[in-house]
């Protein structure tokens, strides 16, 4: 709406700003408002015209260059950097940017990745700017284009869907929590290591929790996640252990402070009518 134009400028960091046709492609509808006014001018118009707009922040830093990185499963396949050429700050191959492969740094692997993960898809093309603060998210396109990532690095990424697909038939993902918590006293649960526990500065081996027939699948630290990981691996404070094993031996390592017991409030029994206390062995009052 006309009235959210200015605290949506705002909110982006101010002018200049990208403005966006909501059913924009290739490059179409993306226009680069230098001023504040000039941004109210060109919303005025497309909304005039029935057009929905979103507002974007303007990265001066990026230079009218972003990447475009295609996620397939949990894995960056093919990255491209795209360059705006003369005075267009579109960086799109069908506006005239050139196109060059790119090896991406684990930031911007990562932020592909996830991005892809919190729109629910498996396959995606993420598009990023690279700020001066690290990547920031443009786009997630759940049906990128493959003719000039694929021109540009020579890769065969079509074949890479085509693999992952196949390998989804063959070979399903399942939910594991629901698979593994079928045997009776078995599950799956989160161990937290907070600091001062007996576990810190103890390799997962150490841990003795396989003898107690638990097994690690992942340790969670930070934002970083690490599968099937080594035994030899130390522990660290705030490290999460996602485990299978049994239940009862799981829940015996909650720290005790963290733990909430229900404890019963005590109330008087009331005396009866006689004065005697109900529960005595007086036949009339039982």
């Amino acid at each position: 709406d006309k009235k959210d134009v200015l605290p949506a400028i705002e909110r982006v960091g101010g002018a200049p700003v990208i403005i966006k046709l909501i059913e924009g492609t290739q490059g179409i509808g993306v226009l680069l408002a230098e001023t504040v006014n000039m941004a109210e001018s060109i919303i005025e118009l497309l909304q005039s015209q029935k057009q929905n707009v979103l507002i974007q922040k303007f990265v001066a830093e990026s230079k009218g260059k972003d990447i475009r990185a295609i996620v397939v499963g949990d894995r960056v396949v093919a990255a491209m950097r795209r360059v705006a050429q003369g005075q267009e700050f579109r960086s799109n191959v069908h506006r005239g940017g050139i196109a060059e492969a790119v090896e991406l740094s684990q930031d911007y692997i990562d932020t592909a990745v996830r991005a892809t993960q919190i729109m629910g898809l498996t396959v995606a093309g993420v598009d990023m700017l690279e700020s001066a603060s690290g990547p920031q998210i443009m786009e997630v396109n759940s049906s990128p284009g493959l003719e000039g990532i694929e021109t540009c690095t020579g890769l065969d990424v079509a074949g890479a869907i085509i693999d992952y697909i196949a390998a989804q038939v063959d070979f399903p993902e399942i939910d594991v929590r629901q698979r593994l918590t079928v045997s009776r006293g078995y599950g799956v649960g989160e161990i937290y290591i907070p600091e001062g526990s007996n576990f810190v500065g103890k390799t997962i081996l150490e841990t003795q929790l396989q003898e107690q027939d638990v097994n690690v699948l992942t340790l969670y630290r930070g934002a970083k996640v690490i599968p099937n990981p080594r035994k030899d691996r130390l522990l660290e404070p705030e490290d999460k252990l996602l485990c299978f094993g049994r239940m009862e031996v799981m829940r015996g390592m909650v720290p005790a402070k963290t733990r909430k017991r229900r404890r019963p409030k005590v109330i008087d029994l009331p005396e009866s009518v006689s004065g005697q206390p109900p529960y005595s062995d007086n036949p009339e009052l039982k």
